[in-house]
């Protein structure tokens, strides 16, 4: 017996080494963990659990019968994060670069087979060089089978990808069917086709940074959800993250205690500026009405004229929406459209309310949003919202205009409560636009055009520029002082917590994609 003991810990000893200690020594010579030492940062100490750690590929061709490492170059299996069970797997860049083989996948697949049957959240921590080429199509097959389960997995369980290192070509899809997108600066990068093959097709130079890095995929793509500074912070945020989302989709998020007090917000009466033309940031709305410290910001760096993220209020978890007045006047267009309708989709698979705040004086207009798709674009949204059966509020600061104020949880497409500030304003346009074209006729035949529009906008805007004509017509449920804003949220979501709503019965939907 103590020989057969010692030969096992001898394999566990080669396996925990992946492909060597001079692989190793060059990993960190880039600044980056080991797939071994991320997980021992991810998990909670000792509750880690391997599963294939002795897995071995199966080619002999190309003399790989010679190059043999105990775990194929990817570690697998499950442990508690807080407390919380959750599986994953983590690429070992030491061993053939983290490429993926047969058995590589087999090992993928099964873990996502566990989190699935279990109801656990799935973490894929990607740092791979790509198809292991030896293997040719056993390993596009073994690609295959992983975004298979993506799609299975999908509105099911929370599935989670941190790229910290090369992920390139058919490897990209799999994040890509993930709920969040999580990427490390400088150290990895995300393309189909990477720079050699861009400028042999294209004649484009371009480096792997400009092309698919972090920072490409946060501004411009959109491809990135989360960016992180180096491996320590990636998991780091991935653990808040996680903080404020459930299990599973039979699961609510679960909450913190929450003591209350003085739940007033005078500062919410200060933010808004007495010019209704003038900016302002909606993030010192957002900051003030939920809990100190708990927004949790998604694509913050992508179409910024929209902003979307976490937080908590009375210790609960919530997703949030608000146009951002500071960009583009607040206005949707495509990349908003897109952005905050995935969120919206994440956040009602898996119980998290949402709460809207809007100041949104229309869609972008233009030729580059109408050649683009704003109407497909924008439709998803109004999708999502549509769709969504969890807890939904709105709460509009200042302009709603056109079909804009339909498109952002309006109380036509489903919204549970809807309130309004005193200095919002419900109209089809603004006043200049509304009145340019209802009293054409008597500005076109006044002595001065523009006394007379000012006069006319004045006029429209005292009939139209407020919201007690939604009001009145019940579109709007309350008209509440911005003080008071917080502790009507905190009752309103308190009485949809069990709010039951079904769509009618169907295969599925069809968002228009």
């Amino acid at each position: 017996m103590k020989n057969k003991i010692e030969i096992l810990i001898n394999k566990q000893n080669e396996a925990l080494l992946g492909g060597g200690k001079a692989r190793i020594e060059s990993q960190h010579k880039k600044n980056k963990l080991t797939a071994r030492e991320r997980i021992e940062l991810l998990f909670d100490k000792g509750s880690f659990e391997e599963i294939g750690m002795l897995v071995t590929h199966r080619t002999s061709d190309f003399g790989m019968e010679k190059q043999i490492y105990l775990g194929d170059g990817v570690i697998t299996g499950y442990g508690t994060i807080h407390g919380r069970l959750i599986y994953v797997f983590s690429q070992d860049f030491t061993v053939f670069g983290g490429s993926l083989s047969e058995t590589h996948a087999e090992k993928i697949c099964k873990v996502m087979d566990m989190a699935l049957r279990n109801g656990a959240p799935l973490i894929g921590l990607n740092d791979s060089g790509g198809a292991r080429i030896q293997e040719g199509v056993r390993s596009l097959g073994g690609y295959a089978d992983i975004f298979y389960r993506n799609v299975r997995c999908s509105g099911v369980i929370p599935q989670i990808s941190a790229i910290m290192g090369p992920c390139a070509g058919g490897a990209v899809y799999s994040p890509a069917m993930t709920d969040f997108i999580m990427m490390v600066e400088h150290s990895s990068y995300m393309f189909v086709t990477g720079p050699n093959v861009v400028k042999t097709v294209t004649n484009e130079e371009v480096t792997s940074e400009a092309l698919g890095g972090a920072h490409t995929h946060a501004t411009k793509s959109g491809v990135t959800h989360l960016t992180a500074i180096n491996d320590v912070d990636c998991i780091e945020r991935l653990k808040l993250l996680l903080s404020y989302i459930p299990q599973n989709c039979e699961e609510k998020p679960k909450s913190i205690p929450y003591e209350f007090g003085t739940e007033k917000r005078e500062a919410l009466s200060e933010i808004l500026p007495e010019n209704s033309n003038q900016p302002y940031d909606i993030k010192d709305v957002i900051g003030q009405v939920i809990d100190s410290d708990s927004f949790f910001e998604i694509h913050e760096e992508y179409a910024q004229n929209i902003v979307i993220g976490f937080g908590r209020l009375a210790g609960k978890s919530i997703g949030i929406v608000a146009n951002q007045p500071m960009i583009l006047a607040g206005c949707l267009d495509v990349n908003a459209s897109k952005k905050a309708a995935r969120f919206v989709r994440f956040c009602d698979c898996f119980n998290i309310p949402l709460l809207v705040f809007e100041d949104v004086p229309g869609f972008l207009p233009g030729t580059d949003q109408e050649w683009n798709a704003i109407i497909s674009n924008g439709a998803k949204l109004l999708y999502a919202f549509s769709e969504a059966t969890v807890a939904r509020i709105t709460v509009i600061t200042r302009k709603a205009y056109g079909g804009a104020y339909d498109v952002m949880n309006s109380k036509h497409i489903g919204a549970d409560f809807n309130f309004a500030w005193p200095t919002a304003e419900i109209a089809v346009m603004g006043a200049k636009g509304a009145s340019e074209i209802i009293f054409k006729k008597e500005i076109d035949e006044a002595a001065n055009h523009s006394e007379k529009l000012r006069e006319k906008e004045l006029e429209y805007a005292e009939m139209f520029a407020h919201p007690y004509i939604a009001a009145s017509r019940g579109f709007i449920d309350e008209v509440i002082k911005p003080e008071d804003t917080r502790i009507k949220l905190i009752k309103a979501f308190a009485s949809l917590e069990n709010k039951v709503d079904k769509l009618p019965s169907k295969k599925h939907g069809n968002i228009p994609l």
